[in-house]
């Protein structure tokens, strides 16, 4: 700051000096405090106090208190406190929503800022959302996400803001909150969490997040998908402190296993994994000598720099700042925040959590998040990129002796890209062209040969027609119905929404849901017609080692996602004890048996699962993937009755959806239900699902 001028140092009394220097820091490293009322200098005075700049975590001299989210929910209103090596007491994360800008600038007004663009690479403008397609021109940093003129035309002649869509669905996320019991933990006092409550948090963020999109879009049809739910949705559940892990840890987080997978950053925030929802890198101070230094916990690659992987168990992992600019300007990265504290982690030799971001195929920008475990870095070094620039160069080499997680998923690209065979495989295809992708049957446990013969069908054979009390109406759709859509009959049988998005998840579980019929003017590509289409993922059939054949993916599932229907023969409901397991008809789905309450997938005032009439479907003799589902007391699947309905009839089908994110070669299983308790006793066999809230028995 330039010297005062010779007037104005002449100055009056009561006037700021303006001389004096202050010490002044990052606005990122500041924390606004303000001198106590016994120590403020009444206005006017002529010497008043001056404003102190101190860091977030302390020291705090006298007067001065921290305040939220700088102040410690554990500490019953002190200041956050740091704490042992490995185990700090952490705040809220200083760039967990924006990253600022590589010449230090923050983000200016959504009117007038370019694109961010996060520590490793990904544009938070790129659209994470169930759509599948990308925003363009005017870039909205609201939401993070861009908008385009006809979203500006839509956004203009909508009546809901920002606050007023959050004030919207509110009442929505206060009833997921008490359906997952997640009203009276109290998230901060809980410091780790374990699987069942990341599963909530999880559950409870996807069902919000896919309510949100599929309202937007019904309300600004065609720019919904880049108003950036998945953030809304996040900061939501962040606000009322619905996370859990928030303790900075090195090593593993509470909750999640090797190998688990997110479809958005907000999720690796929810759950501890990963706190900043835009850098790269995740750090945390520790006092481990006189001065406290960085350590790095985790790291994001997903691409934006040149990280190279090819060798699964090695990472050279390029260091964050400096060359993210897409102005122009280029500049050389500096040894400080993540890159300190990678450099500080190489030589403390602490584990680093690594996250790996690989293209989601289903989307045009989208990333999938594998935590592919914990990794040591062996050295660093720095070098000139493609640019002339300087950047830090870090290898990261995994710890052995963990389970199969990117590994596995450059395997599977190898299979499906005829680069590899895949081991134990019996048949390439046991469909034999029935479904739209191939199904192998595979065997590497033991020398049997196949499941015993049956006729594959995709889907129910002579299905019985349930009359309906009046004629049902047809779409006029030629071009597939579309969201928002006031004249489509069949979005009006649906609440007025459409019950898919684009890339076939289900957006609301709903008691039915109403597809397209025989007689609807729609191409078989509309998204009402998602069961009809066929496999959207690449399943495997495969024995195990004590259930018999099992099914399970090579591609990931997406919470929601569509995975199949289930094919067989209707048969009578009251001749269902003759196809039970007593007769050995293990293939059999029936509809009339109690299903527990779906409280992972259903907000608490939806009711269960029901349809009009008793259907029962055995796959004895015909069938399709379905009937090699294995039964499991925590399944990770879930059905749902689907009609389509013509003229005066309505068929029903059984399809089944993904309750959570399911990683690729997880076994997928639901719950077969229970019979009525005078026919338990015959039906009971032995559960070995090994879920820790198994029944012991399942029918």
């Amino acid at each position: 700051m330039e010297q005062g001028t010779a007037s104005n140092s002449a100055r009056t009394s009561g006037s700021v000096d303006m001389s004096r220097v202050l010490d002044v820091k990052p606005l990122k490293c500041l924390v606004p405090v303000f001198p106590s009322a016994s120590g403020m200098s009444p206005v006017g005075s002529p010497q008043p106090s001056p404003f102190v700049c101190v860091p977030p975590s302390g020291p705090f001299p006298p007067g001065v208190s921290p305040f939220y989210p700088f102040l410690s929910h554990e500490s019953g209103g002190r200041p956050a406190q740091q704490g042992s090596f490995g185990h700090p007491i952490s705040p809220v994360p200083l760039n967990s929503f924006r990253t600022p800008m590589a010449n230090g600038s923050s983000v200016k007004s959504k009117r007038t800022t370019r694109r961010v663009v996060e520590d490793d690479g990904y544009s938070d403008s790129q659209n994470q959302s169930d759509f599948g397609m990308q925003g363009n021109d005017d870039e909205d940093t609201s939401t993070g996400g861009r908008r385009g003129k006809s979203q500006k035309r839509g956004r203009r002649g909508s009546e809901m803001d920002d606050s007023s869509i959050e004030a919207y669905f509110e009442p929505m996320l206060n009833n997921l909150l008490e359906s997952f019991k997640l009203t009276d933990l109290d998230m901060y006092k809980k410091a780790d969490g374990d699987k069942e409550l990341v599963g909530r948090i999880l559950l409870a963020f996807n069902l919000l997040r896919r309510k949100m999109t599929q309202v937007e879009e019904k309300r600004e049809t065609g720019a919904g998908a880049s108003r950036r739910p998945d953030l809304k949705s996040g900061t939501m559940m962040m606000t009322k402190g619905i996370r859990t892990n928030q303790t900075k840890r090195v090593g593993n987080v509470p909750g999640v296993e090797v190998g688990d997978i997110f479809f958005f950053r907000m999720e690796l925030c929810l759950v501890g994994m990963h706190a900043p929802s835009m850098a790269g890198i995740d750090y945390m101070s520790v006092k481990l000598s006189m001065d406290d230094e960085p350590i790095a916990l985790s790291i994001v690659s997903s691409g934006g720099y040149d990280d190279e992987g090819e060798d699964s168990d090695v990472l050279i992992y390029t260091g964050q700042g400096g060359v993210q600019r897409r102005d122009g300007q280029m500049f050389d990265q500096k040894l400080e925040r993540g890159n300190l504290a990678l450099e500080k982690s190489l030589h403390r030799a602490n584990d680093v959590r690594v996250i790996r971001g690989v293209r989601d195929y289903t989307t045009t920008a989208g990333k999938i998040y594998v935590y592919d475990g914990l990794y040591k870095i062996q050295e660093s070094w720095a070098e000139k990129n493609k640019s002339g620039c300087n950047v830090f160069k870090y290898k990261l080499v995994r710890v052995p002796g963990q389970p199969e997680a990117y590994t596995l998923w450059k395997s599977i690209q190898q299979w499906k890209d005829g680069v590899a065979v895949r081991s134990g495989v019996i048949l390439p295809d046991l469909t034999s062209g029935a479904e739209s992708q191939p199904v192998c049957l595979v065997n590497d446990v033991d020398d049997e040969k196949g499941p015993a013969y049956f006729t594959y069908i995709p889907t129910l054979k002579d299905p019985k027609p349930f009359l309906m009390p009046k004629h049902s109406l047809s779409c006029r759709c030629v071009g597939g119905c579309q969201p928002g859509d006031s004249n489509c009959c069949c979005l009006q049988k649906n609440e007025g929404f459409l019950p898919y998005s684009a890339l076939g998840v289900l957006m609301t579980y709903k008691t039915l849901i109403r597809e397209c019929g025989p007689s609807c003017s729609c191409a078989p590509n509309c998204r009402n017609r998602m069961s009809q289409a066929g496999l959207k993922v690449r399943l495997e059939v495969f024995k195990t080692k004590n259930r018999g054949w099992g099914l399970r993916s090579w591609d990931p599932i997406r919470a929601g996602g569509f995975i199949c229907e289930y094919a067989g023969e209707v048969i009578d409901a009251s001749r269902a004890g003759e196809y039970g397991s007593e007769s050995g008809d293990n293939y059999i789905f029936d509809a009339t048996r109690n299903y527990p309450p779906l409280e992972v997938v259903r907000d608490s005032h939806e009711e269960s699962t029901k349809i009009p009439f008793a259907l029962v479907i055995s796959a004895k003799n015909g069938g399709n993937v379905a009937r090699f589902m294995n039964h499991s007391c925590s399944p990770n699947v879930f059905w749902q009755p689907v009609v389509r309905e013509n003229n005066n009839e309505a068929y029903y089908h059984i399809a089944f959806f993904a309750i959570k994110h399911i990683p690729p070669m997880q076994e997928l299983t639901f719950d077969y239900g229970m019979v009525p308790s005078d026919k338990a006793d015959r039906r009971r066999k032995k559960c070995l699902c090994g879920s820790a809230n198994c029944r012991g028995y399942f029918y």
